[in-house]
Order: structure tokens, then sequence, then C-alpha cells
């Protein structure tokens, strides 16, 4: 049994054991992976997949209690390396990012920037996705960290959060709206009485924009949604509907032919975290670039955190807003 083999494992389990997708994954040749594949049932004794003719249907019981240790063989080796690279101090490496666009769009630049200034020979890969893929991504071990959003509580799954800033939403309008012309915040009736684009996840029910006009017994017509925030502006300025958007993507100077309207008495305020794998051994620029981006999280509180028992604390003090971060 080689890391080798378990690797192709767990990437054919991501792959949704599409053997061609986990072979171009891995850099790998099909027959290759399905060779050490074949070689990995026949050491074990049993199947770790069940097949219709050549293509694998399903994976087997025993199959999913390998994949699970092999997914833990294969982080604790992560580790090892870094442990080693630190030890070494060696300055180059990468660093993999899941987020969501808006993230890699309006909030990460800077931090990158400032990461690649202090370490020239790291790459930093970003893979904008939607909010859950981010999540599995990080837990299936294919980033390195998480940054995401959430209303009140931390990101579902099992890694470890870190609260990173806070914002608020903002609502959209073209100048010439009706809602630009009121000389006040709109109120969710108002809102309501047009259609709304917003973003993919407010078509989810825990979405807490839907809650807030649930709440309200207000029923909105979302219009349009989308992951990308340039795109949703765009749609604003046709006139198709009201946007409502998080304030880091709208920058009023950058946007003179839109109207800015606060939303902060309309949607509760949202947090961008930080997720970690918990137990995992960071590379030193991960914890500079982590300290760049939120730098109200102590290096070595971080440190100590994931070397500990993983358990982050229930509330964390300072946690800036996004508009200090602006002013800062």
């Amino acid at each position: 049994m080689t890391l080798t083999q378990l690797r192709y494992l767990v990437a054919i389990a991501d792959a949704g054991l599409n053997i061609t997708l986990a072979a171009e994954r891995v850099h790998a040749t099909q027959p290759g992976l399905s060779k050490l594949l074949k070689q990995l049932e026949d050491e074990l004794g049993f199947q770790l997949f069940h097949r219709k003719g050549r293509s694998l249907d399903s994976i087997t019981h025993a199959g999913t209690h390998v994949l699970e240790r092999a997914r833990s063989i294969l982080a604790e080796a992560t580790n090892i390396r870094s442990i080693a690279a630190n030890l070494r101090n060696e300055s180059r490496g990468t660093l993999r990012i899941a987020t969501t666009h808006t993230q890699a769009r309006f909030a990460l630049p800077p931090a990158v920037a400032s990461l690649s200034r202090q370490y020239p020979e790291v790459s930093v890969h970003l893979q904008p996705a939607a909010d859950a893929e981010v999540m599995n991504l990080l837990e299936g071990g294919h980033v390195d960290l998480a940054i995401v959003s959430a209303t009140g509580t931390t990101p579902p799954g099992h890694g470890i959060a870190l609260p990173a800033y806070r914002w608020q939403r903002v609502v959209l309008v073209p100048n010439e709206h009706p809602l630009a012309a009121l000389g006040r915040p709109p109120t969710l009736d108002e809102l309501a009485a047009h259609p709304l684009i917003s973003y993919e996840s407010s078509l989810k029910p825990t979405s807490s924009l839907t809650h807030a006009f649930h709440a309200a017994n207000l029923q909105p017509h979302i219009a349009l949604t989308a992951s990308d925030a340039d795109l949703i502006k765009t749609y604003v300025r046709t006139g198709l509907g009201v946007g409502i958007l998080a304030e880091m993507a709208c920058q009023q100077a950058d946007e003179p032919e839109l109207r800015r309207l606060p939303a902060d008495h309309l949607f509760a305020p949202c947090t961008t975290w930080i997720v970690l794998r918990k137990e995992s051994v960071l590379r030193e620029f991960t914890l500079e670039f982590i300290a760049t981006f939120a730098p109200h999280l102590e290096r070595r509180a971080v440190s100590r955190l994931l070397g500990g028992n993983g358990q982050a604390p229930t509330t964390w003090p300072a946690v800036p807003h996004w508009r200090e971060r602006l002013s800062a």
C-alpha cells in the first residue's frame, strides 16, 4: 500500500467515481490509475467499489471505512511535509484558498498582494465557488483554507472557523430609480414591491435575506440570481431589478451610474470566516496570510488552536467591520 494508491482512491471518490476525471486531477493516465486501484483491492482482499461493467457504480461498505482512513493518512502526510518545510525555513510553496467570488474579487486582493511581496516564491491558487462547494473543497483536502460568509453562526462543517470581519448588505439601484428618489433608506415593503437581483444563496430557505422578508410576512420576487457580484450590477444597470449585494462589492465611487442605499436596518449582519481543517499544520506563509487578512487574529493563538483540541471560542473580541478595514 502506498500514498499514491491512497491519493488515487480519494481522487476517484471526490470525482464522483469518474475515473477519467480523477486521472486528470491527479495528473495520471486512466489505465495507470485503474491498475493501482486494482492492486490496492488485491492487497486488501476486497473490493472498494461496486462496478457496473467497466464503470464504478458506488463505494462499498468496506470502501467507505478505507476511504475515511485514507483521507486521515493523506492529511497527516501533508502535515509532516509542512512541519519539515517550516523547520527548514522554506519560503516557497503553494497556498490554496477556496472562497466565494465576492471575497476573491473584493476582499482578498490586498492580503494576496502583501503575501506575494513577503513571499515572492509562494504561488496562490484561488478557487471561487458557491458556499457549500467551498466547504467541500476544504474538507476534501483540496485547499489549505476556506473563506466564506455566514449570518449569526459559524459556517457548517467540521473545520475551525476564525472570524475575519463583519459586513452588511446594501441596496443598489440606477440613479433614476424610484427608490433613489426617496431621500432615505428603503423599507422592506418598498423593496418587496420591486423585482430583486441578488446572490444564488438568496434562494435557500436558510438565507437571512429570505428570512427577513418572511418575518415581515412579505414574499419577495427574486428576478435573477448570480454568484458574480459584477454580473448582478450589470443587470441592475439594465433596469431588470433592485440589487441586494454585500457592501464590499459596492463602492460608490466606482459606480457613478448607480445609487447605493444602506440596508443595515433591514437585514442581519454577516461575518466572513477563515475556516481551517482541524489538526492541520500550517506553513509559515499561511499564518502570515491569515494575520494580514485578519490582523486581530494573533498568529500564536491560531497556532495554539490548531495544535490543541480544535475548539474555537464561541465569541471573538474586536472582530472589525468592513468599514473599519476600509478606513484603516
